[in-house]
């Protein structure tokens, strides 16, 4: 893991007023992640990670406080500026894996490429070589549905590579996937921290969170602790790309 910050929260703030009632999402949340870690982000129902999760992809911003993003402030952003910094910065991975249905895998993964105005040859490229990857070397070219479950997120996951972004952010990622194939995947995650990447997992899930080297447990929007995980599952890094 390097030593450089590449997410700060500083007296962060977030909250909703749905109705005549506000609800604090967020209070003062101090938070630094760093180059390479890979963090688990945990708590129930209403404790805030998924405020977390939108603020952390620039999919919402703060009602008060900082974010500093690889060190840049991106607190008061407006949707357009932001919508650039996420197709920079951030790949996601999703619970539903979003994949376009009539887009071959090839096409699923190079769209980001698209909104950043990449030429055709070069998207297709970079994209064959991510997918290249995480496996899927002899899928490019089949559509989501003729795709299992765990081919289809292994296809997100190569999305969410191919800009070359400063953090993966997963949401929830083996949510519709069996034990199995949940297992697979994390183990693809391990694969993709040791290749540089910074990598947050929010989860619910024990298991999942198991995988990390650090555990971030929020309630009622608080950070309840934050530690080092002594014993990270080992994934068994007889890795995913060259199965």
């Amino acid at each position: 893991m390097e030593n450089k910050e590449i997410i700060h929260f500083e007296h962060l703030f977030k909250f909703y007023q749905p109705g005549a009632e506000v609800v604090k999402a967020l209070r003062n949340i101090n938070l630094s992640i760093y180059k390479n870690e890979y963090v688990a982000i945990m708590g129930p129902s209403g404790s805030g990670k998924s405020t977390m999760m939108n603020i952390l992809g620039c999919l919402d911003t703060p009602t008060a406080g900082k974010y500093i993003l690889n060190d840049n402030d991106v607190s008061r952003l407006t949707e357009a500026e932001l919508a650039t910094i996420r197709n920079k910065e951030i790949g996601f991975i999703f619970q539903t894996f979003n994949l376009m249905p009539r887009y071959s895998a090839m096409e699923n993964v190079a769209l980001p490429l698209v909104y950043a105005g990449v030429k055709k040859q070069e998207r297709n490229e970079r994209a064959k070589t991510v997918l290249e990857k995480v496996g899927l070397a002899d899928r490019m070219f089949h559509k989501p549905n003729e795709l299992s479950g765990g081919q289809r997120q292994r296809v997100a996951v190569a999305r969410a590579l191919v800009n070359n972004p400063s953090i993966i952010l997963a949401d929830e990622p083996t949510g519709n996937l069996d034990t199995k194939t949940s297992i697979e995947i994390m183990r693809l995650f391990d694969t993709i921290q040791q290749m540089g990447n910074t990598v947050i997992v929010v989860t619910h899930e024990e298991d999942i969170a198991e995988y990390a080297q650090r555990i971030i447990r929020l309630r009622d929007g608080r950070i309840e602790n934050d530690f080092i995980n002594p014993h990270p599952k080992n994934a068994e890094i007889n890795s995913l790309l060259q199965q």
